[in-house]
């Protein structure tokens, strides 16, 4: 069947409709959720373990797992992706991932949460985004390449088992998949504990099924083609920004999984927002002021090209393959965010003088 949709409408198409199809289920499971990195480095920060903790950990437990257990049961090979076998930079791992952290505390959301929430009618979403994606776009092959690139080249890795991380300790997928599984438990029964209504944990997980199943569609494609395809999976600043010029740069749009992907989570977002009658206008106000958010999409646009992925790109399609700097990447956007969290919480506690 696949190979004939394929000879019919061309690899390009064909990976448009499963990242469509992995974007719907992406976008209206994490709408439901209400996954959001941000919101679970702030309960940290605050020095507790509670609701939107426990959604993160579903999330990333069940991409990780579903990933590994793919693997372990031959189903999925992901040697030959980018996050892998491509030549990798911690440092722009490290500075990166702090920006992005810092960025996603200021916006309000990573680059994920944004476009879930522009579906849902937030006008302060859709502004900050159209900011991280030109951004992002400057990073990559613009005015600020220069600089990314340099960064990047203080602490380079080479590609191939130097940036796996269940090769360097010795771990074998079977394994990972059983230590993820253990997690996800514990995430449920953490959400249980506080209260998470049971299709929200669900949802968590399908937010995190729907990382595997983005790597396991594209890796079948790339099997099943006589082209060369590259085997990705969910993430957001690299799409967002090859959209955004397709449409503003040429009459036709180069179709790929990305290109699915970006308007999938949209129209699955809005469509649960509005099944759930969530869906509503949202702009700027005095309690949301636009330079703080502004500056928050710059930081993350310019953090997210230098660390390799955003939030869900580098934290959970490349931590559920064990990619190094994608470790590396969604520790210091911990870090990052939870440091900035604080200052901001104790500059907000701190008396006004006269």
């Amino acid at each position: 069947m696949l190979e004939s949709l394929i000879d019919r409408f061309g690899d390009g198409a064909v990976l448009a409709m499963a990242g469509a199809l992995v974007g719907v289920l992406f976008g209206a499971a994490a709408q439901h959720s209400r996954f959001c990195l941000r919101a679970a480095t702030v309960e940290v920060a605050e020095r507790g373990f509670g609701p939107r903790l426990s959604i993160w950990l579903i999330a990333f437990s069940a991409g990780v797992a579903s990933v590994q257990g793919a693997i372990a049961l031959g189903l999925l090979d992901v040697s030959e992706a980018r996050p892998l076998a491509a030549t990798g930079s911690i440092s722009g791992a490290i500075i990166g991932g702090l920006m992005f952290g810092v960025g996603m505390i200021l916006a309000r959301g990573c680059a994920s949460r944004l476009l879930v929430l522009a579906a849902t009618g937030n006008l302060r979403a859709i502004v900050t985004g159209l900011v991280l994606t030109l951004v992002a776009q400057s990073a990559l092959r613009g005015v600020l390449a220069p600089a990314r690139e340099g960064l990047a080249s203080l602490w380079l890795v080479p590609g191939g088992d130097t940036r796996n991380i269940l090769t360097l300790i010795g771990m074998v997928p079977g394994m990972a998949m059983l230590i993820a599984a253990l997690v996800l438990v514990g995430g449920f029964l953490l959400a249980y504990r506080r209260d998470v209504r049971p299709s929200h944990a669900i949802a968590a997980a399908l937010v995190g099924f729907a990382v595997g199943l983005g790597w396991l569609l594209t890796y079948v494609i790339a099997q099943t083609s006589f082209e060369v395809v590259e085997i990705s999976s969910v993430t957001f600043t690299g799409p967002s920004t090859d959209t955004l010029m397709g449409l503003v740069n040429s009459t036709t749009l180069p179709l790929g999984f990305g290109v699915g992907l970006v308007p999938g989570v949209f129209t699955g977002a809005a469509a649960m927002a509005i099944l759930t009658r969530e869906w509503k206008i949202e702009r700027f106000g005095p309690d949301t002021p636009m330079e703080r958010y502004l500056i928050g999409a710059a930081l993350m646009g310019f953090g997210s090209m230098l660390a390799g992925g955003c939030a869900v790109g580098a934290g959970m399609s490349g931590g559920s393959i064990f990619a190094l700097t994608a470790w590396v990447a969604v520790t210091c956007m911990w870090i990052g965010a939870m440091a900035t969290h604080l200052v901001m919480a104790g500059r907000a506690l701190r008396p006004a003088t006269t």
